[in-house]
């Protein structure tokens, strides 16, 4: 087996079997009660649509708290004291998920040129990216929305090393292979454990300058909409554990990532059945 094939093979135990089945009796509760009460969905939407929102960027360092980040949503009101590039991250995340809902209305193919689509969407407005030189020294780079990387986008780790993504070349191929492997997937195998294993390869890959943390959240949940469920809402409390999980599976063990990510599915869709009651 290549090193490539490992990065997408993982086998379920009766403890993630049991995960995704539940998932799916979920799912099913969660669809029914959204045909019987279809105007509360539309707000359950939108809350789902912040919590993500706030989340996602809250993950990648944004200051905005979730109450600002509803305010600014749907007032379009900044706060004072606060960054303006967390304002736009905010601004553009949103406007990445309505864009999600037309890819999913249209039955749009996941293909390259799509994920491209959604960088452009979250890079929007963005004049340059944080970036590390080969000195390991922080820097700043000219953002290139929607374009691959042409230089290596490593990141310093907390214990002080240096971790290695995809090196510039490999990105085309890499990525081509993630799209085809969803694609002869996705009606295969359990939509969360697909879901969850793209979310890793582009976290892997790493094929943007910026945006690819949030860009792998939206393929995973554009993945899991279309499959019927709700997006899987990584809660920034949680952050520590998730990235520990996306560590262990860069040294091997995909089940520990793939296990997080069943956990948050079944607590997003806990959360969304709390709001029938």
């Amino acid at each position: 087996m290549s090193n490539v094939e490992k990065n997408y093979q993982l086998k379920a135990d009766l403890a993630l079997e049991n995960k995704l089945a539940l998932s799916d009796k979920l799912r099913e509760e969660i669809n029914t009660k959204k045909s019987i009460e279809g105007d509360l969905w539309k707000t359950i939407e939108e809350k789902l649509l912040i919590e993500w929102t706030y989340n996602s960027n809250a993950i990648e360092g944004s200051s905005l708290t979730q109450g600002e980040t509803m305010f600014f949503l749907k007032n379009g009101l900044t706060v004072e004291g606060k960054p303006f590039k967390d304002f736009i991250d905010a601004k553009n995340h949103s406007e990445a998920i309505e864009f999600l809902y037309d890819v999913i209305k249209n039955n749009r193919e996941i293909s390259t040129s799509l994920i491209k689509e959604f960088n452009a969407f979250l890079l929007s407005g963005i004049k340059s990216t944080p970036a590390i030189d080969r000195y390991g020294n922080k820097t700043e780079k000219k953002a290139t929305p929607g374009e691959y990387k042409l230089l290596p986008n490593h990141v310093l780790q907390s214990d002080g090393t240096i971790h290695k993504y995809a090196e510039p070349t490999q990105v085309a191929p890499e990525m081509e292979t993630l799209c085809n492997w969803i694609t002869e997937n996705i009606n295969k195998q359990h939509p969360v454990l697909v879901a969850s294993l793209a979310h890793y390869n582009m976290v892997r890959i790493h094929p943007f300058d910026d945006g690819n943390g949030r860009g792998a959240r939206i393929l995973m949940n554009l993945l899991l909409i279309k499959k019927g469920f709700p997006p899987a809402i990584i809660k920034n409390e949680n952050r520590r554990q998730y990235i520990d999980a996306l560590a262990e599976a860069d040294k091997g063990d995909l089940y520990k990532f793939t296990d997080f990510i069943a956990e948050v599915c079944l607590d997003t869709q806990k959360s969304v059945l709390d709001n029938y009651k």
